[in-house]
């Protein structure tokens, strides 16, 4: 496929993850030999399941999460009804006098208003009946779903126990990579997938995240989220777990949706001649769709209402401060998330970058504001000591009207004007917060760097990084805005929501439809200003924003080290990793030549590494296991902890030394067998095991930081003087390939062509050092394989660990370690 025009394209050979000739292969197996998992028809539900069992740690916690929903639901609803029409509440608070006999003291029951009284009033209130027959029918829903699923998972927990050989009492410590491994290697056997011989991790991810890929890449486009521009607050995504819900069933799986099934696209969405009419199909349903949630908008809201009543008030109450934190909103977590990321992956990603976020955050706190509560927090403070020291000294003083009340108030108004007085020994560095936040989050908009410590850089990073009070009153919102969104603001985008999916949808053999854009290839879908000029292409139109494309293939190859690419993606990764691994040695020019040309610089990791680096070799023999290693990971442990919270909590020095003495991890192990050494688990102990995948996961976190951190800033270098393109600048212009004129669109380099553009797209400039660069590259290759094979004997395969960081006033002494698996004869 060269290029997309106007129609679906059937995704051929050349992406296929198939060998040769087994493009159309069908697998027949005679009737005695097929197992019980041959040919599973859904096969995108079932890697679901066994993705979610998974991550809920084993069938009896998924089993008790889904049954306590359900409990919480009638509790919600029930108690509801309860406190609004069976408490006598003039007697709870005392505006009643109560006839006592045998005591003069008003208790619980008294406050309770008789059963039969409580009944009549509940069936003469219309709204209640309504509320629990909507509440009655849902919940025999949920009722019918959960024992759906009971079943469902029963057969996925006799898949884990039969097929891969797990139990469920070593799931929890068992990491995804190595479920996914087991996977791929049942199918040989079992044939679980009869359309290809082999399954790749690439294939599992696709059918796992096949919508989420849709998504994501709707998001890059900026064809979702809806963005308004209010009076006061200015531009304003508005993008809720509601309205996700929404967009879901009306793109994917609800009545009348795109998808036929879960890998088909309708055969109409993929041919261009009837868009409009598809169109207008669409734009009529989605307004349906919103006058639905419209009429259902009262019953949503108190639901909304009372769940988040019930599930913020005592958190409240025990941190006031809760309010004043921050959290990675909906419309961040689709902003940042790469290609084929799964959920777990994405959310330890963002859990590492959180604390700097928040540091980055609060470097905004508002003089006047802290003025303001520094003296407040003074007055309160005074009321609250004497209100304090009275009680101490009778406490009668508390059975006085409203001084608990007071004392409670209080305290709470002194913990929110804490959240707004920053630290004094506290030095705040945006532009190096900024940077440790890009090393972790991965995507960043061109202007934010050099504009670190403007309020416009601090306003649109918080609709990525928002208040969790400003979440929960974005989900109280959600059932009035939605259907506003869906009725005035989606439908107006049908047109080019059915572009979309015909130009950015593809048939990968084995797989199914798939996002185009989820398959990472350079060549389609790559950027020339992020490292892949001369290598792509697309066209505008076709170009994935902000890197995503190339970002989303470093995080895949790094996280998954055996999939085996196309030649042309797996010439791009080694490229970029030949090229991040010689400037971080950071060796004198004249004995490790940078491939850079003049107007680059000198090394762009030795300007991001901020310290001495040294290149280093850990040899693993035959029946060792990481005891030569364990130095190279202690010594990396203060970074580990600067980059992660949960390193922090390990001594590494000492687990690792009980994770020596583990026989899993011997060089035939991880060499031999073809199971990475990120995934390895075995050993004595599960918690071993489980310790030294999380450390060797922290070191494949590290690296696919450095590798992102050296994307930007090589793209920052070579789009100097060029108007970059991101979220922020893009207009509805640029989203449908009807903006694209037709030269552009046939053309394979768009940037040459010369023809009216917006403000907001690039003027790209052909690098007159590309040829340069690209032979010093191989040049430098050969330098460095020469090098290693004076210094190693025999074959070596490496992984590159890079482990130096100098940021916001720490500097974490880690080497950048190069660690050799060799095989001695």
């Amino acid at each position: 496929m060269a290029h997309f025009d106007t129609e679906y394209q059937r995704l051929e050979a050349s992406y296929s993850d198939s060998p040769p000739g087994e493009e159309n292969l069908l697998m027949h197996v005679a009737e005695g030999a097929k197992s019980q998992w041959h040919h599973i028809e859904n096969l995108d539900l079932f890697f679901q399941r066994v993705y979610n069992l998974h991550q809920k740690n084993g069938f009896t916690c998924m089993l008790l999460g889904e049954l306590f929903e359900l409990v919480q639901l009638l509790f919600v609803v029930c108690f509801t009804v309860f406190l609004a029409n069976c408490v006598d509440y003039d007697v709870l608070f005392a505006n009643k006098f109560v006839n006592h006999t045998d005591s003069s003291k008003v208790t619980l029951p008294d406050a309770l208003i008789p059963m039969d009284v409580c009944s009549k009033r509940i069936r003469d209130n219309g709204f209640v009946i309504f509320v629990l027959i909507i509440s009655g029918v849902f919940w025999l829903h949920r009722l019918v779903k959960f024992l759906y699923n009971v079943c469902c998972y029963w057969e996925i927990r006799s898949f884990y126990k039969n097929a891969l050989k797990m139990s469920m009492s070593e799931l929890p410590y068992a990491t995804w990579q190595e479920v996914q491994a087991r996977i791929i290697e049942i199918q040989k056997e079992h044939q679980i997938c009869i359309h290809k011989k082999e399954l790749t991790e690439l294939d599992i991810y696709h059918r796992i995240l096949r919508f989420k890929n849709y998504m994501v890449a709707m998001v890059n486009k900026s064809l979702l989220p809806v963005r308004f521009r209010l009076p006061v607050l200015g531009e304003v995504v508005f993008f809720t777990r509601g309205l996700k819900y929404n967009f879901e069933l009306i793109f994917f799986w609800g009545p009348g949706s795109l998808f036929e099934n879960e890998w088909s696209l309708k055969s109409e969405y993929k041919r261009g001649g009837n868009r409009l009419e598809l169109a207008d199909r669409l734009a009529s349903r989605i307004l349906w769709i919103g006058i639905a949630n419209l009429l259902l908008c009262p019953v949503i809201l108190v639901w909304q209402i009372l769940y988040a009543f019930f599930s913020y008030t005592e958190v409240i109450k025990r941190e006031p401060g809760s309010l004043g934190a921050r959290c990675w909103s909906l419309y961040g977590r689709c902003y940042l998330r790469h290609f084929n990321e799964l959920d777990h992956e994405l959310m330890s990603r963002l859990s590492k970058g959180y604390k700097a976020s928040s540091k980055y955050m609060n470097c905004f706190l508002s003089p006047l504001l802290t003025v303001v509560a520094k003296n407040v927090a003074f007055f309160a403070g005074s009321l609250l000591a004497v209100l304090i020291a009275l009680t101490i000294y009778d406490e009668d003083v508390l059975a006085v009207e409203h001084v608990l009340s007071s004392i409670t108030l209080l305290g709470v108004c002194i913990t929110i004007c804490r959240s707004f007085i920053p630290d004094k020994h506290m030095v705040f560095c945006p532009e190096q917060l900024l940077r440790v936040i890009l090393a972790h989050i991965h995507y960043m908009p061109d202007h934010w760097q050099g504009n670190a410590h403007r309020y416009e850089t601090r306003d649109q990073f918080s609709q990525l990084f928002q208040y969790k009070a400003v979440f929960i009153l974005e989900e109280l919102l959600s059932p009035v805005v939605t259907p506003i969104i869906l009725i005035f603001s989606l439908r107006r985008k049908s047109l080019e929501i059915i572009d979309f999916f015909r130009n950015f949808t593809v048939e990968v053999v084995g797989v199914g439809d798939t996002c185009s854009f989820a398959q990472m290839d350079i060549r389609q879908h790559g950027h020339p200003a992020w490292m892949s000029e001369g290598k792509t292409e697309a066209s505008i139109y076709q170009q994935a924003e902000d890197g995503k494309t190339e970002l989303s293939l470093m995080h895949f190859a790094i996280t998954n080290p055996h999939w085996q690419p196309p030649q042309e993606t797996t010439h791009f990764i080694s490229q970029l990793k030949e090229r991040v691994h010689r400037e971080a040695a950071g060796a004198p020019s004249e004995t490790h030549p940078l491939s850079l040309s003049e107007s680059e610089p000198r090394s762009l990791v030795a300007n991001l590494l901020a310290g001495p680096s040294t290149l280093a070799s850990v040899h693993f023999g035959r029946d060792s296991s990481l005891i030569n290693a364990a130095a190279g990971l202690s010594d990396g442990a203060s970074a580990l902890r600067s980059l992660s919270p949960v390193s922090s909590s390990l001594h590494l020095r000492g687990s690792l030394s009980m994770a020596q003495r583990a026989s899993g991890f011997t060089a035939k192990a991880m060499s031999g067998s073809g199971t990475d050494a990120r995934t390895v688990s075995s050993g004595s102990s599960a918690w071993e095991g489980q310790l030294t995948s999380m450390v060797l996961s922290e070191y494949a976190s590290t690296e696919m930081s450095i590798h992102a951190l050296y994307i930007h800033e090589l793209h920052k270098q070579q789009s100097r003087g060029e108007l970059s393109r991101h979220t922020w600048h893009r207009r509805e212009s640029d989203e449908s390939s009807d903006s694209i004129p037709d030269e552009v669109r046939s053309d394979h380099n768009p940037q040459s062509k010369t023809f009216p553009r917006s403000h907001t797209f690039p003027t790209v400039v052909s690098s007159p050092n590309a040829t340069s660069a690209s032979s010093s590259n191989s040049k430098g290759q050969e330098e460095e394989k020469s090098q290693s094979q004076r210094r190693h004997s025999g074959p070596a395969t490496g992984i590159y660990i890079l482990k130096t960081f100098h940021f916001y006033g720490f500097t974490a002494n880690m080497q950048m370690k190069k660690l050799k698996i060799k095989e001695s004869d």
